[in-house]
């Protein structure tokens, strides 16, 4: 017998398979074929036995079903995935077939949904009793937003603790925005039109645009990345055929109004941050984004300077990368060290205080330019 933990005994690929099919039970066989057949587009392949019918086989869209008389533990609901159902009204967007069936119509290209932001105050701090969950291909995950802003945002510090090939295909995201930084060693990655597989190094980072093909093909053991994403629940989908790198490139090309970028440090320059005191490593994705979100590199530079401030900002993200730090919002003092993490809402009065001269932060703010008071 096959034991899920025992690799000796995996069962091997099977041969020769040509489709997969689902089983669908009737009383009657023919209203409810001819439903299939003229409302879903099926085909009948076969059909039996010829003097008494009372099962068909049929396929279309990638599906095949075997539909009997009296079948025992059939589908009760199909999702039917169609160019944009939302055309149609509420009603109609979902249909009984003569054998009690659902068919549910969805759409197959389903649009961005973006919660409204709902923001609050969140620090984030590492430390031996932070939880991480196991996430995809083993990938550690701190979560350094758990409420998500409303379901707006999702910021994660993640660590590959295995070096070495990882197992992961060409896919895009549905996102309105998607950064990742990398925190701590390497991780080698190859985007669409974008020219042969590169490796961002720490302090190394990437725009993601809507829908660009990517892949990640191997890391550094113990390699981390900080990424931050809006929506939080958004689609992955895989692309079958597209094979990276691609042949051609296409370096500014628009990705539903945003360009790749390829940011690194150690070619990066600094100007005065909106902070007195502070400068600033634009990593240019503001102007690639055209102003939906900016990623600076933030270090003191002069004399401190400890003004209070305020912003009207959908989302304004700090994440240490070295040093120390203490914040005061609205009259509270938080200590934050490296591998911490802040998130301060909008309209809310806050000041850099004390920090160490090693001091550095990655800043993310959605939009990249917002007002700033006193």
């Amino acid at each position: 017998m096959y034991e899920p933990n025992d690799s000796s005994s995996a069962p091997q690929p099977i041969s020769g398979i040509h489709a997969c099919q689902v089983l669908m039970a009737c009383d009657e066989l023919n209203p409810t074929l001819e439903f299939l057949r003229s409302t879903l587009g099926l085909r009948i392949d076969a059909i039996f036995p010829a003097d008494n019918p009372s099962t068909a086989m049929l396929s279309g869209h990638g599906l095949s079903i075997r539909l009997g008389v009296g079948l025992a533990n059939g589908v009760k609901e199909l999702r039917v995935l169609c160019d944009d159902p939302y055309q149609l009204p509420a009603g109609a967007r979902e249909l009984v077939a003569p054998n009690g069936v659902r068919i549910r119509l969805e759409a197959s290209d389903p649009p961005i949904l973006q919660p409204e932001t709902v923001q609050e105050l969140v620090l984030s701090n590492l430390d031996e009793e932070t939880h991480w969950n196991v996430g995809r291909a083993g990938l550690r995950y701190r979560d350094l937003l758990p409420a998500r802003h409303g379901g707006a945002f999702i910021a994660s510090h993640i660590r590959i603790l295995e070096g070495g090939p990882v197992p992961d295909y060409t896919h895009f995201h549905k996102v309105r925005f998607q950064t990742i930084f990398c925190r701590k060693g390497w991780v080698r990655v190859v985007y669409e039109g974008q020219g042969e597989p590169f490796e961002m190094h720490a302090g190394d980072c990437v725009l993601q645009p809507p829908t660009i093909r990517h892949r990640v093909l191997a890391s550094s053991a113990g390699a981390e990345v900080v990424e931050l994403s809006s929506p939080a629940e958004h689609i992955t989908v895989v692309d079958h055929e597209m094979l990276l790198p691609t042949t051609a490139t296409h370096p500014v090309r628009d990705f539903n109004g945003q360009r790749f970028v390829r940011h690194v440090a150690k070619s990066a320059g600094w100007e005065p941050w909106r902070i007195a005191g502070f400068e600033a490593s634009d990593t240019g994705i503001g102007a690639a984004t055209a102003g939906v979100g900016g990623v600076r590199v933030i270090r003191p530079a002069g004399e401190a300077n400890s003004r209070t401030q305020t912003h009207n900002t959908e989302l304004c993200f700090f994440y240490v990368l070295s040093g120390r730090l203490e914040v005061v919002v609205e009259g509270d003092r938080y200590t934050l060290t490296s591998d911490a993490s802040v998130t301060i809402p909008g309209n809310t009065r806050y000041a850099f205080d004390r920090y160490s001269e090693d001091l550095q932060l990655i800043e993310i703010t959605l939009p990249d330019k917002f007002l700033i008071g006193d």
